[in-house]
Order: C-alpha cells, then sequence, then structure tokens
C-alpha cells in the first residue's frame, strides 16, 4: 500500500511519543485530545510504515561514568580514499560503529563530518582520537571541541 505523508494528527503523537516513548495510548489520547482507537492505528500504521523506526532510552550519562562529551570536526582526504578504493559511505559506517561515537553527520563547509562522542575521561577521548579515528586511512585531520554544557541532557 502506499505510503502517506505523516499529518498532523500524527504529528501530535509523534510529539508525545518523542517526550515519552513510554506513555500508554490513553495518555497520549489525553495530551492530544485524539481519540484511543485513532492513536492506537495510527501508532500500529507509522510502525508498519517505518515513520517510527523504534523506542530509545534517554540515559543519564553522568550515572553511568560518561562524563566528557566532543564534536570531532573531521577533514577527509579524498585523494587517499580514491587511491585505496574506500568508499567515504564505508568510512562513515566504521566511524559509527565505535562504541564511543553518538553520532556523525555529513557537513558542508571546511570540514567534511562532525562526530559526537561521549567518554569517560580525558583519557578515553585521546584514546578514540589517537587510537581509532587518527588511524583511519582517509582522515585528513580532527579538531575536537569539548562540550562544557548541554542544553538538553
Amino acid at each position: 500500500h502506499m505510503f502517506h505523508m505523516a499529518d498532523g494528527k500524527d504529528l501530535l503523537i509523534l510529539d508525545a511519543l518523542k517526550r515519552d516513548a513510554k506513555a500508554s495510548v490513553v495518555e497520549i489520547a489525553k495530551q492530544t485530545g485524539l481519540p484511543g482507537t485513532t492513536v492506537h492505528n495510527r501508532i500500529k500504521k507509522m510502525g508498519k510504515e517505518g515513520v517510527i523506526k523504534g523506542y530509545t532510552v534517554k540515559v543519564d550519562n553522568k550515572k553511568v561514568g560518561k562524563n566528557l562529551a566532543a564534536y570531532v570536526a573531521i577533514t577527509l582526504d579524498y585523494r587517499h580514499l580514491k587511491e585505496e578504493k574506500i568508499p567515504v559511505k564505508d568510512l562513515i559506517k566504521k566511524i559509527a560503529k565505535l562504541p564511543a561515537v553518538e553520532e556523525v553527520d555529513i557537513v558542508t563547509g571546511e570540514i567534511d563530518a562532525i562526530v559526537k562522542v561521549r567518554v569517560k575521561d580525558i583519557e578515553e577521548l585521546n584514546e578514540v582520537l589517537m587510537d581509532k579515528l587518527r588511524e583511519y586511512p582517509g582522515i585528513d585531520k580532527t579538531q575536537t571541541m569539548m562540550i562544557l554544557k548541554s542544553t538538553i541532557d
């Protein structure tokens, strides 16, 4: 069947789920003013259609010992990648698989990618940068920006 673009009702339901992925149909119905059956059917439909890809957990990083976060700006060495026949997407996937990596975004501008890492301490950050990222062929240079305060955590 055809995929239907999410409408206003879907977006209300999605907003409620983003705030609390464990919210019940009844709670979401109360928050959105939509009938419970509508909420239930739409959540099911959005799951089937891949609008909702999954449910995640928000972790208190300090309580699990991951006290340090940083953005690492990466500049790629395209010539080297081409010579070695390494597709950019393969390198990006390899970076994304590192346990400390939370997010990898390809960006425009002077740099090629921004990687968000979360680690225990400076030693672990150094390990990620020196032993992993800078060792990958195709990475020209990195610039690390420590996150001092996050507005969302």
